[in-house]
């Protein structure tokens, strides 16, 4: 079974996920809209391996509602105490019709569609050649429910993070639509300290 848990990388920084090395994501679910009636879209996360190299691949079906409510998703379940650091940096690009992504992130247990997530959005890197590492700091994960951002919601417990997402999003609530096929081709996951930075 592949390792959820944070694990020590140079002794400063955690790994959370090292796709490059994993032996299997069969703990990574499908997290989609499909959990309402009117749900159309499909993602799934998948190891990719080669002769030369080993990544993961969050490919994405995004078929939103005509007003861009729609998500498609993987996430799995963590024991993560994060207090001591200050980011989440993912090495990764972007291939695709879509670019818009977030990191969705549950605590104390919690992994229900009807519970508070704590979310932060993103623009996947594009390229062809080259992977690009992402900086996302924890203080920017702001708590959401059904899409709309919660103000007077506790803030994310960095010490008990118990789920780990990746979605893309039709955009209900934003100023762009995206639908389509895409893919984020993930190296590695880490939880860096900005003062090792």
């Amino acid at each position: 079974m592949g390792s959820a848990w944070a694990t020590p990388l140079n002794g400063e920084n955690q790994v959370l996920f090292d796709f490059t090395t994993i032996k299997n994501i069969d703990n990574w679910n499908e997290s989609s809209d499909t959990v309402r009636t009117v749900g159309m879209s499909k993602g799934i996360l998948t190891l990719q391996k080669t002769q030369v190299f080993q990544r993961a691949i969050f490919f994405s079906l995004l078929n939103p509602q005509p007003n861009g409510a729609g998500f498609a998703g993987v996430r799995t379940l963590t024991n993560l105490d994060l207090l001591n650091y200050d980011n989440i940096e993912m090495t990764c690009r972007g291939q695709g019709e879509n670019k818009e992504y977030k990191i969705v992130l549950r605590h104390h247990g919690q992994s229900s569609n009807d519970d508070i997530s704590y979310e932060q959005f993103f623009t996947a890197p594009m390229s062809s050649d080259k992977f690009t590492t992402i900086i996302l700091p924890l203080e920017n994960f702001k708590p959401y429910y059904r899409g709309r951002e919660q103000p007077d919601a506790q803030p994310l417990d960095k010490k008990n993070i118990t789920m780990f997402g990746l979605q893309i999003y039709g955009g209900v609530y934003s100023s762009f639509k995206q639908k389509g096929v895409s893919s984020l081709e993930i190296e590695k996951i880490i939880a860096t300290s900005s003062q090792q930075q």
